[in-house]
């Protein structure tokens, strides 16, 4: 399973589906709930996006 959640194709969806969501929540869903579920899609968002760069930069250093 952690290979499949650490393949880059993986990361991209999670990272772009999850900022996409926390972007629109407030907008879709009112008050404290919306705001909550941004949040917590932003973090999964940031997660997402710290891998793909620390993966990027540990492949250049490697290389």
């Amino acid at each position: 399973m952690k290979s499949l959640l650490s393949s880059r194709p993986v990361l991209w969806f999670l990272f772009l589906f999850n900022l996409v969501v926390a972007a629109a929540a407030p907008f879709v869903v009112d008050g404290t709930q919306g705001v909550m579920t941004a949040v917590g899609m932003g973090v999964v968002s940031l997660g997402a996006g710290v891998s793909l760069v620390r993966d990027r930069g540990g492949k250049h250093a490697s290389s």
